[in-house]
């Protein structure tokens, strides 16, 4: 199956010689069609550089953007059949809800029958019929966020670029839109890419994550394969609330079974090597309490968010998160055991931060 988008040894710097920065270091992602790809990381990671390379409005130092059958490097952003949601709503201040969707139909000469038509389609998708005779200035940030995809949606285009457009939303509204552009996508099924720094949107959107840090792909790949098998402690310690848990340590010979020993104690695990200078990444809900373990360690704090209690325990090894039921009553300065689900259990090198 062709790419939707081929993104080829994109390079982007900044500047000239000895002033020179490299912002994006020869990013490779292939986007195949109805795919919705989450580019995320944390501020100055190059992500909306990408973002604005693919959209046309940068270009990129080296390397070619492909949208369909077409490489598009030097193709104006108008050209490149593409639709762009903007954290700011862009909305044309004067003009009627209808008229903002319709705007650029109108730009390209659409017949008005054939405007209208769309409008009221991309209306009742986005359950915004009742707005349509308002002005921007009338309605609320989720709906003003609504007509600014509704925008994008009425041109039917090959590939949608989202600019975290929620990021000026309040807690609700960011979960009401985010079930929203879910929605959208499955419904529409046009080709999406969508930047955030947010990672539970890119956990909950996205049917492939682009984890990205200083210009660099970390990792590109399921949500559930970033979760679950991170490529190095930068992804493990980036994705999860709350982060996973990575303790030091290193492989014991004693166990036929395998020890892993940490400051402390130790743990029947069987460990990928022998050496010193290892990690392990446990998630905090791979971790229980349990009397019958060799590692143990002080309540220092306990955190009840209603659906789940977090539990932090003061270990020789470090401090240690642990997610817990609710009906589990622990206090601040109580000892407990911790016991390990060994099959959930991530190794990393402890020098280079790579999953082993």
């Amino acid at each position: 199956m062709a790419s939707a988008l081929q993104i080829s040894g994109i390079r982007k710097t900044f500047g000239n010689g000895d002033k020179a920065v490299e912002v994006l270091k020869r990013i490779d992602i292939d986007v195949a069609p109805g795919e919705f790809l989450i580019l995320v990381g944390p501020s100055g990671c190059g992500k909306s550089t990408l973002l604005n390379i693919i959209a046309g409005l940068d270009e990129p130092t080296e390397g070619a953007i492909r949208i369909g059958e077409r490489d598009v490097v030097g193709v104006p952003p108008a050209a490149r059949d593409i639709a762009m949601v903007f954290q700011s709503y862009a909305l044309y201040p004067t003009m009627s809800v209808a008229d903002n969707i319709g705007f650029a139909l109108e730009m390209r000469k659409v017949p008005k029958a054939e405007r209208t038509k769309r409008i009221a389609e991309v209306a009742a998708m986005l359950q915004i019929e009742h707005l349509l005779d308002r002005r921007p200035s009338q309605l609320s940030g989720g709906q003003r966020q609504r007509v600014a995809m509704g925008r994008a949606l009425a041109r039917q285009p090959q590939l949608f670029l989202f600019d975290e457009p929620l990021s000026n939303l309040d807690a609700k509204l960011r979960v009401e839109m985010r079930a929203e552009i879910k929605r959208l996508h499955q419904a529409s099924g046009i080709t999406s890419v969508y930047v955030t720094h947010d990672q539970i949107e890119a956990m909950t959107l996205g049917s492939r994550i682009a984890v990205m840090k200083g210009g660099v792909l970390q990792q590109l790949g399921t949500p559930d394969d970033i979760y679950r098998r991170p490529a190095n402690t930068y992804v493990a310690t980036f994705i999860g609330s709350p982060t996973m848990n990575l303790i030091a340590g290193h492989a014991g010979r004693e166990s036929a079974r395998g020890q892993f020993d940490i400051e402390g104690g130790s743990l029947a695990l069987a460990c990928p090597s022998p050496a010193e200078g290892t990690l392990m990444g446990l998630r905090p809900e791979h971790i229980t309490f349990g009397d019958n373990t060799g590692w143990r360690g002080q309540v220092s704090l306990v955190e009840p968010t209603g659906a789940d209690t977090f539990v932090v325990v003061q270990t020789g090894a470090g401090n240690v998160t642990v997610r817990t039921s609710p009906e589990t009553r622990v206090r601040p300065g109580d000892h407990v055991g911790l016991a390990v689900q060994a099959e959930n259990v991530s190794w990393f090198d402890a020098q280079s931060g790579a999953r082993l």
